[in-house]
């Protein structure tokens, strides 16, 4: 019974993962605007409140070069990335996964808007420029 409900629980986590991944720029783009007053991305993005977001999918935690990351940020990141379930856990309660980091937005409550966002975010290379 334990194995079966790990395998539900398993394929249920990889169908939320899929779903994440399948969101829409454009939409993104538009859910974004919430984010823009601590963070940018594209070719002239810089850190403000929060760090520039560039090449941020699949980026280890803390990396971004010039920002100074909380102390519960950085001890809680070794080794961790920021793939699509973290960041879709992030987005929806941020202090759900770092209880005592530094932002202070309470999280994207639609499913679709953090798939979107996540979307719109996954296009940036760290350099700035989209595919």
């Amino acid at each position: 019974m334990q194995r079966l409900l790990m395998i539900a629980g398993t394929a249920l986590l990889a169908l939320t993962v899929q779903a994440s991944a399948e969101g829409d720029v454009a939409k993104g783009e538009k859910v974004f605007k919430k984010c823009k007053a601590c963070h940018a991305v594209g070719p002239k993005a810089k850190n403000k409140v929060g760090p520039q977001l560039n090449g941020v999918v699949d980026r280890s935690w803390g990396e971004v070069e010039g920002y100074k990351y909380s102390k519960a940020l950085i001890e809680l990141g070794d080794g961790k990335v920021w793939d699509v379930e973290t960041l879709d856990a992030y987005l929806t309660k941020p202090k759900d996964v770092i209880p005592k980091g530094k932002m202070a937005f309470a999280g994207l409550k639609k499913e679709q808007d953090r798939a979107d966002v996540i979307a719109y975010l996954a296009q940036f290379k760290e350099d700035g420029s989209s595919e």
